[in-house]
């Protein structure tokens, strides 16, 4: 269940983020979310911690649903390898 929430922040601060948005294709709430949703996730002992640089980056590239990265993965590496 999605709930509107009211935020205040510096109207520059939120120029540019809404310039980031839309550059990435995605909605400032999306990106606001996934930010959230990754500072507030417990951590799971079971998985390798990480880098901080990775977890920022999470969620912030979405594939088209037809998108097979193994058969990508081998088209790349049997260019650049054969």
């Amino acid at each position: 269940m999605n709930t509107k929430l009211t935020l205040t922040i510096e109207q520059s601060i939120i120029e540019k983020a809404k310039q980031y948005a839309k550059g990435k294709g995605r909605s400032l709430s999306d990106i606001v979310e996934n930010y959230l949703k990754v500072i507030t996730k417990e951590n799971d002992k079971r998985k390798a911690e990480i880098a901080p640089i990775a977890s920022s980056l999470r969620g912030s590239f979405k594939a088209p649903l037809s998108f097979d990265y193994k058969k990508e993965l081998i088209k790349k590496l049997s260019e650049k390898y054969l």
